[in-house]
């Protein structure tokens, strides 16, 4: 990978990157980084039996969906066809801290499930509200109506608005018998605390968390179970030369790219690093306001599902969020984006000349 570049590094910010409705769709399978997984390579926590438990019951939910669609004929051992409202939730919710290993556990999911993968989708929760405001709230339950499984990533409601569409969205697919599974960092019951209080918002909640049975996930974040510290970052100088030496790379300034960000929708930005190879970042510093935060955390996202490195130079990825945020409503997509930002800088250490 690392050698003389034939032109140099390209420049994240250059990027202006269109999505057609139909790529959104094509591309709602597991991300690349688990492309390969399946409930055999994931590793429980001796000390954590509920790792080992929840790959005993997520089997056994992938089996179920055998047969026929649940809104067809067919044998069906989890959902039957107009079930009664007192049978039992139509998926599962995988609840647990960051780096657990829910989405490894997800996408195995969907790898498991008896169906082609036309009729499976996956997809995080922000790239399936991207995918209704892309192709309207009617199409988009014609389009996953007919699917077996639909997996929702970083299940995590960031305003009313979101969750009434949302809520509204699942319970449509759940009548035509689409079986549901996520994953968060938080029960559904407890999704929005800490963030809006409105009488309305809680009983949308409450009427989403129905449609799930919890299933709680302990642990520590594994990418630092065992690991080194993350390395210290880099100096401008040590970032461009990797940059210039690495096929594929991107160069960016830090405040650059923020101010980039903007300027891109957030359903974009996978498509902004497509045949990126690393990403390499100069002057690194605490981001200024949470609305730059947020956008920086669903990159880190994409930037983790491909697996992408980073390197860079400026603060620790640790110091991007203030206290103020670190200890607000988003914690936990902060932390997140800490964790995984800081094992893709581990990946990166390598394209470092030493």
């Amino acid at each position: 990978m690392a050698g003389p570049a034939d032109v140099g590094p390209q420049a994240l910010c250059a990027r202006e990157p269109r999505v057609p409705a139909e790529r959104l769709v094509a591309e709602m399978v597991p991300p690349p980084r688990f492309d390969s997984v399946r409930f055999d390579t994931y590793n429980p926590d001796p000390g954590q039996p509920s790792q080992s438990e929840a790959v005993t019951v997520l089997s056994g939910f992938a089996a179920g969906l055998g047969g026929a669609h649940a809104s067809g004929g067919g044998k069906r051992r989890w959902f039957a066809k107009k079930a009664p409202a007192a049978t039992a939730p139509r998926g599962v919710y995988l609840d647990g801290g960051y780096g657990v290993g829910k989405t490894h556990l997800l996408a195995s999911l969907w790898h498991a499930t008896p169906a082609e993968p036309a009729l499976k989708a996956f997809g995080t929760f922000v790239e399936l509200t991207n995918l209704v405001g892309a192709l309207g709230f009617q199409q988009t339950v014609q389009t996953l109506g007919g699917h077996r499984l639909l997996c929702i990533d970083e299940f995590e409601l960031d305003d009313p608005g979101d969750t009434v569409l949302v809520s509204s969205l699942l319970s449509r697919l759940v009548e035509q018998g689409v079986a549901l599974a996520a994953t968060s960092n938080t029960l559904p019951g407890k999704l929005g605390e800490g963030r809006f209080a409105a009488a309305d918002f809680l009983r949308e909640i409450q009427g989403l968390s129905a449609h799930f049975r919890p299933l709680r996930i302990d642990g520590q974040d594994y990418r630092h179970r065992g690991l080194p510290e993350a390395p210290a970052p880099f100096s401008d100088e040590q970032v461009a030369k990797a940059a210039y030496a690495t096929e594929g790379a991107s160069l960016d300034d830090f405040p650059g790219l923020l101010e980039h960000l903007a300027r891109v929708h957030p359903s974009r930005y996978g498509a902004l690093t497509d045949g990126i190879a690393a990403v390499c970042l100069t002057d690194v510093g605490p981001v200024p306001d949470q609305s730059t935060a947020l956008r920086l955390v669903v990159l880190a996202d994409r930037l983790y599902d491909r697996e992408i490195p980073v390197l860079a130079s400026g603060v620790p990825f640790d110091k991007l969020f203030s206290e103020e945020m670190l200890n607000g409503g988003y914690r936990k997509k902060y932390f997140r984006a800490i964790s995984r930002l800081t094992a893709l800088a581990r990946d990166a250490k390598p394209l470092v000349s030493q």
